[in-house]
C-alpha cells in the first residue's frame, strides 16, 4: 500500500535517514522502533509533508507521492497525530476537531451536522467526557490529546501516523485508543506506531521496523524476535549494559 526506497534526509552535516527503505501493508499496525537520533521523527515528517526527502522514493498504490505540504498527503489519505499536542486553544472542542475539514469553496460537515460528527468521532474511543462547546485550551493535556486523535479520526484515513500518542492518556482512554486503532486497521487502514514501550509494540504490532542511526536495521512480523533481541537491534550498547546488570 504504501513504501518507501532508499529515502534519505539530511539537516546541513547531519544526516537523519539514509537509504531507508520500507514496505509497510495495508490493514496492519505497522510499529517504528528506535531511539531518540534515530530517524523516527523525520520518518513522521516525511510521510506528513512537512519536509521532503532528499532522495529515494515514496509510493502509495504503487504511485509516487509527489505532496510537498501536510495538506497535499491529507488530500491522499494521510492523518497524523504528532507527540506534540496541537491544538487552538481558543477554539471550541468541536471546531477543533473539524479544523481543516472544510476548504475555502466548500463545507464538508454541514453547520447543523457539526457537534453529532465531532461527537462520534470522540465517541469511537475516548472514554473521558471531553465537552464539545469548552475552549480546548481550557482542558487537561489528556483531553487535548484525545481532540487531536479526533481531529484525525474524523477524516477516515487511510494511512494514520500516530507518534507517542499514548503517553499522556490514562489507562482507559489508553487500552480504548489500542481497540480503535485494530478497528481501524481490521477495516483497511494501515496505521504507523512510533512508540517507546516494547509492551504495546508486542501487543499491537502486526510489522516492526527498528531505526538505528538514521538506518532501517530491522523489518519484520512481530514476535519473529523477543523483546530482548528487539531492544539488542535497536540499541546494542544499552542491551549489552542490560545483560550485564
Amino acid at each position: 500500500m504504501l513504501d518507501i526506497e532508499n529515502v534519505s534526509k539530511r539537516y546541513g552535516e547531519t544526516v537523519a535517514l539514509s537509504d531507508a527503505t520500507i514496505a509497510f501493508r495495508q490493514g496492519t499496525v505497522h510499529t517504528i522502533l528506535g531511539e531518540n537520533g534515530s530517524g523516527k521523527s523525520t520518518m513522521v515528517k516525511l510521510l506528513s509533508g512537512i519536509v521532503e526527502p532528499d532522495g529515494g522514493t515514496m509510493r502509495l498504490d504503487g504511485k509516487p507521492l509527489s505532496g510537498k505540504a501536510p495538506a497535499d498527503f491529507q488530500a491522499v489519505g494521510f492523518a497524523t497525530v504528532f507527540q506534540e499536542v496541537l491544538i487552538a486553544p481558543d477554539r471550541t472542542v468541536t471546531d477543533n476537531i473539524l479544523l481543516g475539514l472544510d476548504s475555502p469553496f466548500k463545507r464538508r460537515v454541514p453547520r447543523d451536522k457539526r457537534r453529532e460528527t465531532a461527537a462520534a468521532a470522540l465517541g469511537r474511543f475516548a472514554i473521558t467526557n471531553v465537552p464539545l462547546d469548552a475552549p480546548a485550551g481550557s482542558l487537561p493535556l489528556a483531553a487535548q490529546q484525545l481532540i487531536v486523535l479526533a481531529r484525525a479520526v474524523v477524516r477516515r484515513p487511510r494511512v494514520l501516523i500516530l507518534d507517542e500518542v499514548t503517553a499522556a492518556l490514562d489507562y482507559a482512554d489508553r487500552e480504548s485508543v489500542f481497540r480503535l486503532m485494530r478497528q481501524l486497521a481490521g477495516e483497511g487502514a494501515l496505521l504507523l506506531f512510533i512508540t517507546h514501550r516494547m509492551d504495546e509494540v508486542m501487543s499491537l504490532s502486526d510489522r516492526i521496523s527498528i531505526l538505528r542511526g538514521g538506518r532501517v536495521v530491522k523489518t519484520e512480523d512481530c514476535g519473529v524476535s523477543t523483546p530482548a533481541e528487539l531492544l539488542k537491534a535497536m540499541a546494542p550498547q544499552t542491551a549489552a549494559e542490560l545483560s550485564h546488570a
